[in-house]
């Protein structure tokens, strides 16, 4: 059963950005300072974040970003998920909730995100990338930048150019959401960009919480 533990308030104005990675990876590990510091530059710049709440390099993302917002107009989002072996909530969210199912866990990091940074991780963050990049390719989400955060991610893309790409199973249009970024600034750079695409969108700009709509009401009421 999914419930509710805050509301979650859509701000349609408000820019935000999800970070998926790892549950498993430790505070003095390298990968969890360098997610710690981009989540501590998007709060510096007034940018929300949305994780899944829990430990490992979720907590590095809510940790940083609390350290470095400079506003109280800026929230940290955490979606939990229920496990067998429990995934216990960090303390560093402003807004948390917890939910049985992976997928709708997922509907809601794509209701709620305007880029997705994804992490050194899994099974689970593997699912993340590729359940985001299959609705962006059947625009059932808008085309938002995917940013690959560190060394783990380029053998992989090495690997869908040389065969989904070159067997045409893909086509070379779907490799365009993609970013490789091994350092913050990279990252930066490409999330200052969608920002900025955000802030002065003409009237076809494409919005995830319209294009990805979530009855809340609904989903409440089945799940209660």
């Amino acid at each position: 059963m999914a419930h509710k533990k805050k509301k979650i308030h859509i701000d349609p104005g408000h820019f935000r950005v999800a970070i998926f990675g790892s549950a498993r990876i430790k505070p003095n590990d390298p990968r969890y300072n360098q997610i710690y510091m981009l989540a501590k530059m998007i709060a510096a710049e007034g940018m929300d974040i949305v994780t899944g709440g829990g430990p490992g390099l979720m907590e590095a993302a809510n940790k940083g970003h609390q350290a470095g917002r400079k506003s109280k107009k800026v929230h940290s989002f955490g979606l939990n998920i229920m496990l067998p072996k429990e995934q216990k909530i960090n303390k560093h969210l402003d807004v948390h909730r917890e939910f049985n199912r992976f997928s709708q866990r997922l509907d809601y990091f794509m209701h709620l995100s305007n880029v997705v940074v994804v992490a050194p991780g899994g099974i689970g963050t593997l699912l993340e990338l590729m359940y985001t990049w299959q609705l962006i390719q059947v625009e059932h989400t808008c085309n938002i930048p995917v940013i690959l955060m560190g060394e783990m991610w380029e053998p992989f893309i090495k690997w869908i150019e040389a065969w989904p790409l070159k067997k045409r199973l893909i086509s070379a249009e779907d490799m365009l959401p993609i970013f490789l970024a091994k350092h913050c600034r990279e990252a930066m750079k490409v999330i200052r960009k969608a920002q900025h695409d955000f802030y002065h969108r003409g009237p076809n700009y494409c919005w995830n919480y319209r294009k990805y709509k979530i009855d809340e009401d609904n989903n409440n009421r089945k799940n209660s």
